[in-house]
């Protein structure tokens, strides 16, 4: 390994451990929240509202909002699912050069994708006078940041070389994650099991 390498396999590492200790301190702070439990009668199942909320309740047809927007809801669906992708990839990089070709070419073109899709964010944000003004420093720095962290994916995936690159914006984007935008991965869970809970126990699921 040469020593670049090392080192990006270095910013890496450090950028991971901020990550998780970065996780697990919102996650303590959270669970640390007073939770005020509803007085009214259950006439449902809560566990079958939390089932709901991470199945049906997001499905297209569950939101207005989507229903009247389907091209920002297709592309927010493939953009974080290739980001999913992409995080899996980077655990299984240091078996990179083992891997075949046509899947490396593979990866390639999906993390392609997924890079000109967050581009695509930042003409969602600027075109459209609403989210123009909710959008804030942060939400265009995370979006470069992922934008950045895909295409590097992308061009690590299809030229073996460029794999330190992709280990040094990783390293930043893992550092990063749990202190800006980012962190809403984290909250994404707790608002789809309150969300379940809540419809569950007055049976008012779809």
């Amino acid at each position: 390994m040469s020593t670049l390498a090392m080192a990006a396999a270095g910013v890496v590492l450090v950028g991971t451990a901020i990550f998780v200790a970065g996780v697990i301190a919102i996650l303590v702070t959270a669970q640390r929240r007073p939770y005020q439990a509803e007085l009214a009668p259950i006439k449902g199942s809560p566990s079958q509202g939390v089932l709901w909320a991470f199945t049906l309740g997001l499905a297209p047809w569950a939101k207005e909002s989507v229903r009247l927007h389907w091209i920002a809801y297709i592309r927010g669906i493939i953009f974080h699912l290739v980001i999913f992708l992409s995080v899996a990839y980077l655990i299984a990089t240091p078996w990179l050069a083992q891997m075949p070709e046509p899947l490396r070419f593979t990866l390639a073109v999906l993390f392609g994708i997924g890079a000109l899709l967050g581009l695509a964010g930042f003409w969602i944000r600027i075109s459209d006078p609403v989210m123009k003004v909710l959008s804030t420093p942060d939400d265009y720095f995370a979006l470069a940041l992922t934008t950045l962290f895909l295409a590097s994916a992308a061009m690590s995936a299809y030229i073996i070389e460029y794999l330190p690159a992709f280990w040094i914006i990783a390293g930043i984007t893992l550092a990063y994650a749990p202190f800006g935008k980012l962190r809403h991965f984290i909250y994404f869970f707790y608002v789809r099991i309150f969300l379940g809970l809540a419809f569950g126990r007055r049976s008012v699921l779809e």
